[in-house]
């Protein structure tokens, strides 16, 4: 079995395998297998509906029926399940999501611990002492979020199309600033238009609510890693150190490494320290030091 490491990506909401491009090819470069799953119904299997192209139908967008309603968090951790399963027969895994992503981790953790060398949260949710993410937007260390900003631009009701539905193609410049404000601090018009080209606008909207606990005994065991992202408007700092104490207080043998970067929340991944961080973990893991 070779040594050499695969860096396994999962991706967060409304967004694919794509978000992961600029990273993938760091940790390439430095000589790291990387793979970077696309959940069902996103990446090369995503779907956009025909009222949200050009020029865009927003009635019909509102209503229009999406595949993705029938995809469960279920149906997500299966996938990255099997990745992990292949990726683990040439040597050791290090399982990384992002934001909605960590749900996904958490679900493959509990189920395969024995498969995974380390686990990575980079500005993810990581529910502890709360059953869902859900059940974590109305705490405290939620209230900073700017979340509000990036559901405004909505298309129909989620209860009834079975999916969040962004529009990340509005021409309207206060919801676009609000996105701006949520997801991506700092950017240039230029660098928002060329995000959101990267995202998809369906996401299930189930996802949210379903039951994603760590459990100590088998995720517990799991070497794990969390990025702080300190500019992050949509899971803020105090979530995210939320998050860091509950795993800590859950496996106190076993406390998270904990690393800040001053990123929003769609970093871009790519940025110098995320990719020192996986490098770092990375050449831990051939080297049998998680």
């Amino acid at each position: 079995m070779s040594a050499v490491p695969t860096v396994v990506l999962v991706h967060g909401t409304h967004v694919s395998s794509f978000s992961w491009v600029g990273l993938t090819a760091e940790l390439a470069l430095r000589g790291y297998r990387t793979v970077a799953v696309d959940l069902p119904g996103h990446g090369i299997d995503g779907f956009y509906p025909q009222s949200y192209q050009a020029p865009q139908d927003l009635a019909a967008l509102a209503e229009e029926p999406s595949p993705l309603a029938a995809y469960t968090l279920d149906d997500y951790a299966a996938r990255v399940e099997d990745v992990v399963r292949r990726a683990r027969r040439h040597g050791p895994v290090i399982l990384v999501g992002a934001s909605q992503g960590g749900v996904t981790l958490s679900r493959v953790g509990n189920a395969v611990p024995e498969l995974i060398d380390h686990i990575v949260y980079m500005a993810a949710y990581c529910c502890v002492d709360l059953p869902s993410m859900a059940a974590y937007l109305a705490e405290p260390e939620n209230a900073g979020s700017l979340v509000h900003k990036v559901t405004a631009a909505l298309a129909g009701d989620p209860a009834e199309l079975g999916v969040a539905r962004v529009n990340w193609r509005t021409a309207d410049p206060e919801l676009l600033d609000g996105i701006r404000e949520c997801l991506a601090g700092g950017f240039t018009d230029e660098e928002l238009t060329r995000t959101l080209n990267l995202f998809q606008p369906d996401e299930p909207s189930a996802i949210p609510m379903a039951e994603t606990r760590v459990d100590a005994e088998r995720w517990g065991r799991i070497p794990r890693t969390y990025v702080r992202f300190t500019e992050d408007r949509l899971i803020p700092p105090a979530l995210q150190d939320r998050f860091i104490a509950e795993a800590d207080r859950l496996t106190p043998d076993n406390p998270t490494e904990v690393h800040s970067v001053a990123a929003p929340h769609v970093g871009p991944f790519y940025r110098p320290e995320c990719v020192a961080v996986l490098s770092d973990l990375a050449q831990r893991a051939a080297t049998g030091h998680h």
